[in-house]
């Protein structure tokens, strides 16, 4: 490299988990994105878990942080699926004035309250370690701009989801490194009685022995200070408790796209249900309880009609820092009642992604290829088949679903296979 030769300019953010230094997220002004490991961090076989492929027991998780992870324009799969996707990340670009694919600055911005314990922030020019500067060529760190939303605009969202802190039976926008501990989903501006439905198929998954964690429907008018969406003329919004948040402390968590290493737009097409459940039955703390877990909510999502089970619907928990648990279940939603003639579930199990014609075959073609015992699988379908027909008639008339959403989802009941139908009750 000549003397000549221009020096590039990048932002750096640090990275910490539990506290712990984890690296630094270098930002090129061309748009380049560099995350290097710190060596303490590297070299320490009793470090947090960043990412499965990055845990001491990942065959290659030693040659996989030796090199600095560089990507153009977008960030590394692992930080990139932290980032809101669709209106809301329409929402915070334009709150930035930066372009929706600025995945830096957006990170930069989100970094205090990312889903999980990571947490991201933005480092002085003179606190940048050299070898920092020196990745890539050679570096010259500068300081962040002023990175504040301006929220003084409105957005056509289709539905808008929001970290927020409960206090008093209110609800406010997390900020200031304030840690949220909902999720709270607004009514969509496309599809009717959203949080309606997703209550009601998440409460009837609970009722089959799915894990979830606590869910309410909430009035709007108890949400302060959100920004100026378009709203449908609907009252409720539906609340999710945040597992990986407790009182004030953070549970580091990945979805699955984050595990295989893949893009948010790839979640639908890079890998399929088998992929999941050998990697959570060979890498969990408790491989084969998660994997029951996982074939129940399998089973559960056929029978609600869900066809939205993509690879970020699915996450890792480490409870304890460092070993991963299937995750309470969420964004379980009855989707075939908005899509005309819907008849798949988002990935391939057992060779069909069709509903209408998957059978207990498939499922066991599903274990057999995790490598997951059948014996062992089989009966928590059984039971899952046994309490959604003993339950879900009767809750499903208590529960506040649309008429129109409960008759087609009843129906939906009788098109599947003789195992799997349920009867409703008049």
């Amino acid at each position: 490299m000549s003397t000549n030769d221009p020096i590039d300019e990048i932002n750096v953010l640090k990275l910490t988990l539990h506290g712990r230094l984890v690296g630094y997220l270098a930002g090129f002004q061309n748009g380049r994105n560099v995350l290097s490991f710190a060596d303490e961090f590297k070299g320490d076989p009793s470090r947090p878990t960043f990412s499965l492929i990055t845990h001491p027991n990942f065959l290659h998780s030693e040659k996989l942080m030796s090199q600095p992870w560089a990507r153009n324009q977008r960030l590394h799969p692992s930080l990139s699926n932290l980032l809101p996707e669709g209106a809301l990340r329409e929402l915070i670009s334009q709150g930035l004035k930066t372009h929706i694919d600025n995945e830096f600055q957006i990170f930069s911005y989100l970094g205090q309250d990312l889903p999980g314990a990571l947490v991201a922030t933005p480092m002085e020019p003179q606190d940048v370690p050299d070898t920092v500067l020196t990745t890539h060529g050679k570096a010259k760190a500068i300081k962040f701009d002023g990175s504040d939303q301006d929220n003084k605009f409105s957005l056509a969202g289709v539905q808008m989801k929001f970290s927020m802190k409960e206090k008093d039976g209110r609800y406010n926008l997390s900020k200031n490194g304030e840690l949220g501990d909902w999720i709270i989903k607004t009514p969509s501006t496309k599809h009717k009685y959203v949080p309606l439905n997703e209550y009601t198929a998440m409460h009837l998954a609970a009722l089959a022995g799915v894990d979830i964690p606590d869910i309410k429907l909430i009035e709007l008018n108890k949400l302060d200070n959100l920004p100026q969406i378009n709203l449908p003329d609907e009252k409720l919004a539906f609340a999710i408790k945040r597992f990986d948040r407790k009182g004030n402390t953070r549970i580091h968590m990945e979805d699955f796209a984050q595990v295989l290493v893949k893009y948010p737009h790839e979640k639908y097409n890079s890998a399929n249900y088998e992929q999941i459940g050998k990697v959570i039955y060979d890498f969990s703390g408790d491989g084969l309880a998660d994997a029951q877990q996982f074939a129940r909510r399998l089973l559960v999502n056929i029978l609600l009609a869900n066809g939205d089970v993509h690879l970020k619907n699915w996450s890792l928990l480490y409870q304890d820092q460092v070993t991963p648990r299937l995750s309470p279940a969420y964004d379980i939603v009855t989707t075939s009642v908005y899509i005309d003639d819907e008849k798949e579930y988002a990935l391939n199990l057992g060779k069909t992604k069709k509903w209408f014609s998957v059978t207990k075959d498939n499922l066991q073609y599903w274990a057999d290829k995790s490598g997951i015992p059948w014996r062992t699988i089989k009966p928590h379908l059984d039971d899952t088949m046994e309490k959604a027909r003993s339950l879900w008639p009767d809750a499903l008339k208590d529960l506040p679903m649309g008429d129109d959403h409960k008759e087609k989802l009843k129906a939906h009941w009788q098109s599947l296979q003789a195992e799997f139908q349920i009867k409703s009750k008049k």
